[in-house]
C-alpha cells in the first residue's frame, strides 16, 4: 500500500487576517466647497449636484469640515441671511477627522458615536485626500 502525501492549506480565520485601514475603504471626494462660499450658493451647488454633502476647504486648501442638506435646512427660506452668510458660520461637523492610517473599525465606532455618516480622511498637514463612508 502506497500513501499518497496530503499537502494541507492552513486556515485563516478572521483574526489573523489583516485589519482595513481608512485608506483602503476611502473614496475620492466628489464635491468640495470652499469656506468663504455663501449658504444660498451652497444650498444651489448641493441640490444641483444631487449631492448629500460637500466637503469644506478652508482659505488654504485644509478641510475645515463637512456640510450637509441637514445642515442647510434651516436656510431653506433663503432670506437675505443666506446671501451674507459664508459656510464658516454654519454649524457643520468639523475637526477631529480620520486619517489614511486609522483602522477602519475604529474609525467606524467613531462616525457611529457621532452620528456620521461620511467622514472626512485628510493628510498630515490637513489636506483632504478621501471620504470615508458607512
Amino acid at each position: 500500500m502506497t500513501s499518497t502525501p496530503v499537502t494541507t492549506t492552513p486556515v485563516t480565520t478572521t483574526a489573523e487576517l489583516p485589519a482595513a485601514t481608512v485608506g483602503e475603504l476611502m473614496t475620492r471626494p466628489a464635491l468640495q466647497i470652499s469656506d468663504d462660499v455663501m449658504v444660498d450658493t451652497a444650498m444651489d451647488i448641493l441640490l444641483g449636484s444631487g449631492a448629500d454633502h460637500a466637503l469644506v476647504r478652508d482659505d488654504e486648501g485644509r478641510c475645515a469640515g463637512l456640510l450637509t442638506r441637514l445642515h442647510l435646512a434651516p436656510f431653506q427660506a433663503r432670506s437675505w441671511y443666506t446671501e451674507r452668510t459664508p459656510v464658516r458660520d454654519v454649524v457643520h461637523d468639523r475637526a477631529p477627522f480620520a486619517t489614511a492610517d486609522m483602522p477602519a473599525a475604529e474609525a467606524a465606532a467613531v462616525m457611529r458615536s457621532r452620528g456620521l455618516d461620511a467622514w472626512p480622511v485628510v493628510d498630515e498637514d490637513g489636506h483632504v485626500i478621501g471620504l470615508l463612508s458607512l
